[in-house]
């Protein structure tokens, strides 16, 4: 059974065993994987093929702590702490600009207590527990135009923060997207979502049509650099578009059962990190296209077993904080294959579970915490 049975007094409750041994798996092959894209650069550069490795693992662990914890905790107890963490998410970020520490010509990380933590994967988390107290509240009220663009609009302050103060668009677009699956969820108005998808499509249209007849000018940031390599990926073989390049070299070098495990060429220096953004294309290149597949199945069982414990919710509150926490993984998951096989322009966005991030992957522990003391909470019904 996906759901196991788990007595409490005369009462009988769920507990998604399913869940759980598909996140620990995934936590596993990440690591095994971090270990295997990264220990020839580790070596490199730290003089131990495992320093990646061991930096994960602590992460993991201290994750999979703050998960037990999180999971035997009632749900509706962080309901109080909503707007104490919007506000604190928003400090953080404010926070990088004196104290913030710089990797790879980006500052989005704060040190606290020896700890790297990245103020955007506070923030997504944070973004979940707010948005779904605030529907709550509204209640029927969220159906409104009015209610409808105040929820829309709230998310705004940290998008755009996360955005400009980090740099990290790619931050910023997850925690919109998570706003606006957990709004569909509450207010499925077919019509005004199909008028943004629109919208947004066009103003993408038209974003790309101004930079391809700038490609001659001068005036392009980095992120027009991008969507120049993404369109033309060998035109910019020396810069932008050389990650990308060596991304889809790995892919099609993989074949249908990949070289095998740890066999790699492409994490030999040719792909920059390849443990973080672009594993994806090593996963395809060590264990070809039947490894990858299998990976994705991994994803959609993950997302499907996420669906199933918010459609059996016993509250409103509970089904929007499994929602939010499924867009995150959906939305992420989807984008980094995106991105890795060159789909859409190539922006940093890591695989949940799998790239290397102590701060992604402990948060996303904690997501997963909340997710299954909802599914405790779910009451069987007596056939």
């Amino acid at each position: 059974m996906a759901l196991k049975k788990k007595k409490r007094g005369q009462s009988e409750y769920f507990f998604d065993y399913s869940l759980l041994f598909i996140v620990l798996f995934l936590l596993g092959f990440g690591l095994v994987m971090i270990y295997s894209t990264s220990s020839y650069e580790a070596a490199q550069e730290y003089g131990s093929s495992t320093y990646f490795l061991q930096k994960q693992l602590f992460a993991t662990i201290l994750g999979l702590i703050m998960m037990i914890v999180v999971a035997n905790i009632p749900y509706r107890f962080w309901e109080k702490f909503a707007l104490v963490g919007y506000m604190a998410a928003m400090v953080l970020i404010l926070l990088i600009i004196p104290f913030g520490k710089e990797a790879n010509g980006a500052k989005r990380w704060l040190i606290i207590a020896g700890i790297s933590l990245q103020p955007a994967e506070v923030a997504k988390l944070c973004m979940i527990l707010f948005l779904a107290v605030v529907v709550c509240k509204m209640g029927k009220g969220i159906r409104t135009t009015k209610g409808f663009l105040l929820v829309l609009l709230m998310p705004l302050p940290v998008v755009l923060m996360v955005w400009k103060i980090t740099s990290n668009m790619s931050s910023a677009i997850i925690i919109m997207g998570i706003a606006i699956l957990m709004l569909f969820v509450a207010s499925p108005d077919y019509k005004k979502f199909i008028i943004m998808a629109l919208g947004v499509i066009a103003a993408a249209a038209v974003v790309v049509f101004v930079i391809v007849n700038m490609a001659n000018g001068d005036g392009l940031d980095f992120r027009g650099e991008r969507i120049l390599a993404w369109l033309d990926p060998e035109a910019y073989a020396d810069g932008k578009g050389f990650q990308t390049l060596q991304a889809l070299y790995a892919i099609g070098s993989g074949g249908i059962w990949g070289k095998g495990l740890g066999q790699s060429m492409q994490k030999l220096g040719f792909i920059p990190e390849a443990q973080n953004d672009m594993i994806f294309s090593i996963i395809c290149e060590e264990l070809g296209l039947f490894g990858a597949v299998a990976i994705i199945l991994m994803f959609i069982m993950l997302i499907w077993r996420l669906m199933v414990i918010a459609n059996n919710a016993p509250d409103l509150f509970g089904a929007l904080l499994v929602v939010g926490v499924l867009g995150h993984i959906a939305i992420q998951v989807i984008l980094n294959i995106a991105v890795v096989t060159n789909t859409i322009p190539n922006t940093g966005i890591s695989l949940p579970f799998i790239s290397y991030g102590g701060s992604s992957v402990m948060f996303l522990l904690i997501e997963i915490g909340l997710v299954l003391n909802v599914a405790k909470r779910i009451q069987l019904k007596e056939m």
